[in-house]
């Protein structure tokens, strides 16, 4: 009995300890058990146990793999049976690039299960995965819920970037809510629609309508897309709500074997630019997945402009496009036409490599022209981009990137450019390019050739400018002549593009030969240099300076910021005496004393313009020449320009201050000011005021001239000596003392006159002497005048009035009535003398020849006087 005992109690402890053991040991004989109705090849592993609760089963990870790849990785998944099997999974990351290393299996003779067989099979269940993650496409993770019955089967999936909700019951699939947001897309992509799938679930639908509406960012209207098809054909047709025509039309036939879409047809506006074309393309073996699946087709690209239509056809395939190595021939060749623009292309590539990661190489001969015109002045003659060797890849570009340009333009002239480089792996901010570049041209508005060469890189998010020159062989415009200027880098420009700390700096210099002008001017050869500091080129800061040998230096800073240009430049004071090589030699002028300095601010934009505004200021200037001298000059010039008007004198006129002006007459005192706008206007008048100068004794003075001018401006004369305008003239004919006042009204724009009904008279006694020689030789040749020119040879003005009216053609006509008393061989006498002068003083600027003129008036009108004599013994005389 005892035996049986311990037989009983043994098998008991047995029946307890086994499932603790089966429980406590899942991670250890799970995967093994699961093996045999596992592929061949693949496995499930544990990294922590499984556990048994009161009302479900833990499964804290699971991991299926394929050799050493992971197809899927199950985390927190809870089993529990609350009413039906429900399924909690806490995360589900699927791996697709370890679908292909699944075993191949032979393929079964069983017939297939159909659709409806499938659903028999499924428990009442409910699935929930709280984060589904589908690798590569990351982007798309979302949570998964499903309810599965045998009758109705449906499923909800909500991410950030998509919404999907559907059911199908029977062989009836509806999708009831679709929505994708897409890079780069502000509106999500929806779709709605009905399917009817087929009785064995190993093909496409037997039937089906889906109609989806979407934003295309390059097109103002929504665009909708509707699917229809019936057993193995179909059309898909997406057409925009502003436009009849659609933008993709395409028919579709299927069969086990193939899917093929014939003439299809496509059109797209994009920037104003209407293409248009054919489609159709073959996929041959497409059931047995994207890896066996053959593609070949044939696109082409219709365009017009003013050149003519161009077609371009792009040739695809046959190759493959797979998720390990695609294999896929493309050749792309034709013309596209735009306005006056041709591009040709010739672009032999074949596409490798992953379509997770595929990779685009041009091949021997891949070459792309263009010619035509851009702009309607500039006209390309050719620009040429070898390709071949060229490789892209999402990583970037990699190879060598050539550009040829040879262009000219109508009035500016022609040239030619060329671009060589090298890339490896590059993409904008990410890579390197390296780069050198060179080109000459002519520039025909200065009769002048140019030169150009460089080198750069890019590297990642640093560009950088490490070489550059270019200039000119010179520039010459009207008589102006400028040697051999040129553009050289001081230190490279160099551009940090960090979004958090970007910074764009660099200097250069502007070095320029002998510069000569008309008459021999000359400005000794010149140097410009700057440097700029900033965030970006559209926004920076720039200073530099600018000095012509002695001349100068000129300070000058400001900022760019990518629309306004504004700077401010300081002339400190100079001597005047660096000017000197400004003054052509045969002026012979002497600058002598003098200081200039100045100030001026500017800014220039697109829709503004160039506006400037400062002053100058001239202090004590001297200058000298043969016959006279310019002493003590002051000059203010206060101004400001803007839309082509110059605003003189903005705070406070424009004041002119000479001291003196030393020549056949010494001028003194001289003043003027000018205030206004140039061009002036009705509105916005220029005066000129204050006008003043002290000469030949006396005073001559205006008020005011402003332009537009309406009435004259008095020009007035005050006290004039007219022995020292004799002397100064020095005529030797005549003499004259006493002083001259008077009024002439001036005009500067009027259709005939530069000075109408202008007077002069004598304020006080004059006195008129006749060179004795002078008389004598009238008195030789004309009796009758001689007898008139003896009582001339010394007389005593009392009153004197000359009308004075001169035209803008320079023809001078002068009326002067004088009365006086004639005094001669001791005797007096009363003269009255009528005076008319006509002369071009044009000509008469150029003789100065006065008394020549005044002799040969007399030979041709004196006259004998009337005699009488008095009871007192007094002689009186009259002449008229």
């Amino acid at each position: 009995m005892k035996g049986k005992y311990k037989a009983a109690l043994a098998l008991l402890l047995l029946m307890i300890l086994l499932p603790l053991t089966l429980l406590m040991t899942l991670a250890q004989w799970v995967p093994t058990l699961a093996g045999v109705w596992l592929p061949v090849g693949t496995r499930i592993a544990f990294e922590t146990s499984p556990r048994l609760t009161r009302h479900s089963i833990v499964i804290p990870d699971l991991r299926y793999l394929v050799e050493d790849c992971e197809i899927a990785r199950v985390e927190n998944a809870t089993l529990s049976h609350p009413s039906r099997w429900k399924l909690d999974i806490g995360a589900l990351d699927l791996n697709t690039t370890c679908l292909s290393k699944l075993p191949q299996t032979a393929p079964s003779t069983a017939a297939p299960k159909t659709l409806a067989q499938w659903q028999a099979l499924l428990p009442n269940t409910w699935i929930s995965v709280h984060r589904l993650t589908l690798s590569p496409w990351q982007q798309w993770q979302g949570e998964l819920e499903a309810s599965l019955t045998p009758a109705i089967q449906e499923l909800s999936y909500k991410g950030e970037q998509v919404n999907v909700q559907g059911k199908l019951r029977g062989q009836t699939l509806s999708i009831s809510q679709f929505e994708a947001h897409l890079p780069d897309y502000p509106q999500p992509v929806s779709l709605v629609g009905e399917f009817t799938l087929p009785l064995v679930p190993d093909g496409v639908p037997v039937k089906g309508h889906a109609v989806a509406t979407f934003n295309v960012p390059q097109l103002s209207s929504l665009v909708d897309a509707d699917l229809d098809w019936e057993q193995n054909q179909g059309q898909l047709v997406v057409m925009s709500r502003d436009n009849p025509d659609p933008l993709l039309d395409l028919p579709w036939t299927i069969t086990p074997q193939q899917l093929s879409i014939s003439d299809g047809r496509w059109n797209w506006l994009l920037s104003g630019m209407p293409l248009s074309g054919r489609i159709g393309l073959n996929i041959d073996n497409w059931q047995q997945g994207l890896e066996k699946a053959t593609l070949s087709g044939r696109l082409n690209v219709l365009t017009k402009g003013d050149a003519g239509k161009g077609n371009a056809v792009l040739t695809i395939g046959p190759g493959k496009l797979s998720m390990e190595n695609s294999n896929m021939p493309l050749h792309l060749s034709g013309e596209a036409k735009q306005n006056d623009l041709i591009l040709y292309a010739m672009l032999p590539a074949k596409l490798t490599g992953s379509l997770n990661d595929p990779q685009l190489a041009f091949e021997p001969g891949a070459l792309l022209r263009s010619r035509g015109r851009v702009i309607n002045s500039l006209n390309i003659d050719e620009i040429r981009w070898p390709l071949a060797g060229v490789k892209l890849a999402r990583k970037g570009v990699d190879g060598r990137l050539q550009a040829i340009l040879r262009a000219h333009e109508n009035e500016m002239g022609d040239f030619e450019l060329h671009l060589d480089g090298q890339a490896n792996d590059f993409l904008p901010d990410n890579g390197l390019w390296r780069w050198r570049y060179w080109g000459k041209g002519n520039f025909t508005p200065m009769n002048a050739r140019w030169d150009v060469a460089g080198k750069g890189e890019w590297r990642d998010n640093v560009i950088e400018l490490t070489d550059l020159s270019t200039g000119f062989d010179k520039l010459q415009y009207g008589t102006m002549l400028v040697t051999t200027p040129r553009l050289v880098l001081d230190k490279p420009v160099r551009w940090l593009r960090d979004p958090a700390n970007p910074q764009f700096s660099g200097a250069l210099s502007l070095n320029a030969g002998q510069t000569t002008f008309s008459g021999g001017s000359v400005l000794p050869p010149s140097v410009l240099t700057f440097s700029v500091e900033g965030n970006d080129p559209t926004i920076f800061q720039y200073k530099g300076s600018l000095h012509a040998g002695a001349i100068g230096p000129v300070q000058v800073n400001g900022r760019w910021d990518g629309e306004r240009l504004r700077g401010q430049a300081w002339w400190p004071k100079q001597s005047l005496t660096v000017f000197q090589p400004l003054l052509p030699p045969d002026w012979k002028m002497t600058l002598r004393d003098g200081n200039l300095y100045a100030q001026v601010a500017f800014s220039a934009a697109a829709g503004q313009g160039f506006e400037a505004g400062g002053h100058g200021v001239l202090k004590s200037g001297s200058a000298w020449m043969p016959d006279n001298q310019i002493n003590g000059v002051d000059f203010v010039l206060p101004f400001r320009f803007s839309e082509g008007t110059w605003s003189l004198g903005t705070r406070g006129p424009v004041t002119l201050r000479i001291g003196e002006v030393v020549n056949l007459v010494t001028a003194r005192n001289i003043t003027a000011d000018l205030q206004g706008d140039y061009p002036w206007s009705e509105d916005n008048p220029l005066l000129l005021t204050n006008v003043s100068v002290d000469a030949l004794g006396g005073k001559i003075t205006m008020q005011q001239l402003r332009m537009p001018q309406h009435d004259p401006a008095l020009l007035r004369v005050n006290d004039i000596s007219s022995s020292e305008l004799i002397s100064a003239v020095n005529p030797k004919q005549f003499a004259m003392s006493g002083p001259v006042s008077g009024a002439l009204p001036f005009w500067l724009d009027n259709e005939k006159w530069i000075i109408k009904d202008g007077w002069l008279t004598n304020p006080g006694p004059m006195t008129l002497r006749i060179d004795k020689d002078t008389a004598d030789a009238i008195v030789n040749d004309n009796m009758v005048a001689g007898a008139a020119i003896n009582w001339l040879r010394y007389m005593e003005i009392s009153r004197s009035w000359t009308r004075i009216n001169l035209d803008n053609l320079g023809e001078l006509t002068m009326q002067a009535t004088i009365s006086g008393t004639s005094r001669v061989d001791g005797k007096s006498s009363t003269v009255h003398l009528n005076y008319t002068h006509d002369e071009n003083v044009f000509t008469l600027w150029r003789s100065l020849r006065f008394g020549d003129n005044l002799q040969t008036w007399f030979e041709q009108h004196a006259a004998l006087p009337n005699t009488s004599r008095s009871s007192t013994g007094k002689e009186s005389e009259e002449q008229q």
